[in-house]
């Protein structure tokens, strides 16, 4: 969801340096970065790295933008030396360069970040951009991205929208409450019986979660976040929870459906206009609803290949 802000600072031409969770520098691979810093949990390890990386730079005078509104990275950055600019929530302002105001209507977290990027820029006297972020998020894949894609569905005797790609599981909790949607598996069998090939490529770490949460789908290996990427524009249709995977499907331009029960649509929903939102804030949408729409959205996708025709080679 931050990829508007960093589209944005690229075009400012300026060495940008992103500091980030380790996974996201697979998933960035194709972006013109001038460095990456792994970040974790740790504030103490967190300015360790930052001031490895200003080392890289000396004499040049870096400057800071956190998008997460956390205490933490506030700390990390200003113990590292970095003037930064940021929201100035929970107590950050004596943390912080410049403390930025939110804005005072909802906003979806692109068009928060996006705001928040814009005010920064501003201060720093770069050319701001566009008022609003683009419709959609236009992610840059890198050829290896693809190329390990290919090699995965090739093992798993995939053909590029011939399959629904299925992600039933999320981690962590929402305000205590899990993210998961409860009927995966019957949905599963539900597609399956219609003729539909059902894959699902969890992360590691999350393999036997999705495992019993979907007996019965294809398990495929896990693939490296760009690949991934790819792997969600390449299916018929995603079928995932309100989670990174409907952000990475988003960003990937692919035809997903995204449940919702604990979190809001219109606050973390994906930036897409290709997404389907079934579901909404404390109501799970029901299994016929979504078997249904899922039906429609695959039917719909198969006439489109139809209609088409097939490719011409040369």
């Amino acid at each position: 969801m931050s990829l508007p802000s960093l589209e944005a600072l690229l075009a400012a031409d300026l060495p940008l340096v992103v500091c980030a969770r380790p996974w996201a520098r697979d998933f960035l691979g194709a972006y013109p970065l001038a460095g990456f810093v792994a970040m974790d949990a740790s504030w103490r390890r967190n300015r360790k790295a930052l001031l490895g990386s200003r080392a890289e730079y000396p004499g040049q005078r870096p400057l800071g933008l956190l998008l997460p509104d956390s205490l933490s990275s506030a700390l990390s950055f200003r113990l590292a030396g970095i003037p930064s600019a940021g929201y100035r929530d929970d107590g950050r302002s004596l943390l912080l360069r410049w403390p930025i105001r939110k804005p005072t209507q909802a906003l979806h977290a692109v068009q928060s970040w996006y705001h928040l990027t814009r005010q920064a820029m501003a201060h720093w006297k770069l050319s701001v951009p566009a008022a609003e972020p683009a419709a959609e998020l236009h992610w840059r894949a890198a050829e290896s991205h693809g190329t390990a894609t290919t090699l995965a569905m090739a093992q798993a005797g995939l053909t590029p929208g011939h399959f629904v790609l299925i992600a039933p599981t999320a981690t962590g909790l929402h305000k205590g409450r899990v993210k998961v949607w409860a009927h995966f598996d019957a949905l599963t069998r539900a597609l399956q019986a219609q003729g539909h090939t059902v894959v699902m490529a969890p992360p590691a770490a999350e393999q036997a979660a999705a495992r019993r949460a979907a007996p019965s789908a294809t398990l495929m290996p896990a693939l490296g976040l760009g690949a991934f990427a790819v792997l969600t524009h390449r299916a018929a249709l995603v079928i995932c929870n309100d989670s990174g995977v409907s952000h990475l499907a988003a960003a990937a331009g692919a035809r997903q459906i995204t449940l919702f029960g604990v979190t809001r649509p219109a606050r973390t929903g994906p930036w897409s206009s290709r997404a389907l939102r079934l579901g909404q804030w404390q109501n799970w949408p029901a299994l016929d609803e979504v078997v249904s729409v899922a039906q429609t959205q695959l039917a719909e996708t198969l006439h489109a290949r139809v209609f088409a025709g097939p490719q011409q080679s040369g």
